[in-house]
């Protein structure tokens, strides 16, 4: 959930950014940075926010969302961010800079760019790089913070996703159906660094058990006994929880049989899928549905501790 979550919030970034990040990637090169003085506008607990983030911030805004906020929403904006990285720091976590380059270059995929050309983008119109990565850091922060004290009461009960879809009239969703799948990962083991002619050799072993492979009660056991070969622990996995390419992949594997062979740094593995059931609350109705609940939970109880932070916190404007 964490994972669907802080994608949403920068997949809503990256769309806003996406079109004029884009075109002004085409052919630019990368502007000096100003030299401005590092004024101190305000003091958050101690830590300064400058007049060279209020007014970077000021136009990266105004790049991604194409209006101009006010000087003082901006202000209110950074103290905000200020707190969340705070409260984390509080618990004695960080966001590691590895964690905000990776969720940044991330951003830049959605949008079809390479990292660099990204930050090119932002340069041309005068935004440094660092402005976006500083608002990601807070995101990842807070997403952590919420998450942690408020776990117990973000999760949304199947019985409250059934009245909202019977409330919205989606119950009757026909387009799309999902499923719970019960897999047995199949490892034909591999040294590190093995030659090609070794992997082609376990591969064509894994092909034949593929071959043979009619069940998992049978299917199974006739593996266990194979040299080299690991059969590991059932796994459950609901297609919600799926990339799309490894639904279709199991879609059109029978119950009973093993997925194609894929090399992995381990070694030979395939999946054998056990059972294949349908999973009513998985549909694309429920999803969209249970996604809309956790967002709102999400944002009331985020607000609400915002709101806390800010009474306990020592603000001061020069």
């Amino acid at each position: 959930m964490h994972a669907m979550t802080t994608a949403m919030m920068h997949s809503a970034a990256a769309r806003r950014l996406a079109m004029a990040a884009f075109a002004l990637a085409l052919g630019v090169t990368v502007l000096p940075r100003p030299a401005l003085a590092q004024q101190v506008a305000v003091i958050v607990n101690g830590s300064p926010i400058t007049t060279y983030d209020i007014e970077q911030r000021m136009k990266f805004n105004t790049l991604s969302t194409h209006k101009t906020a006010s000087r003082q929403e901006i202000i209110e904006e950074l103290i905000d961010e200020k707190l969340k990285v705070q409260v984390l720091q509080r618990y004695k976590q960080e966001i590691t800079d590895g964690e905000v380059d990776k969720a940044y270059d991330n951003m830049a995929k959605r949008m079809r760019l390479a990292p660099e050309q990204l930050t090119q983008a932002l340069a041309h119109a005068g935004v440094d790089a660092q402005t976006l990565k500083s608002r990601i850091r807070a995101d990842i922060a807070w997403q952590q913070i919420v998450r942690g004290k408020f776990q117990s009461s973000l999760e949304v009960r199947d019985k409250d996703v059934f009245a909202k879809l019977k409330s919205s009239n989606k119950e009757d969703d026909k387009q799309e159906v999902g499923y719970e799948y019960q897999l047995r990962p199949i490892l034909f083991i591999l040294p590190p660094g093995a030659s090609t002619e070794a992997i082609d050799a376990r591969k064509r072993e894994a092909e034949g058990l593929r071959a043979r492979f009619e069940n998992c009660n049978d299917g199974l056991a006739f593996a266990r006994a194979l040299r080299d070969v690991a059969v590991r622990d059932l796994i459950v996995k609901s297609s919600a929880d799926l990339p799309p390419e490894m639904r279709k992949l199991l879609d059109e594997v029978a119950v009973g049989k093993l997925t194609s062979p894929d090399v992995t740094p381990q070694g030979i593995q395939m999946f054998a899928l056990c059972a294949k059931n349908e999973n009513k609350l998985d549909s694309a109705a429920s999803r969209e549905v249970r996604n809309e609940m956790f967002a709102e939970q999400f944002q009331a109880k985020s607000k609400r501790f915002l709101v806390e932070l800010r009474k306990q916190a020592m603000i001061e404007v020069k």
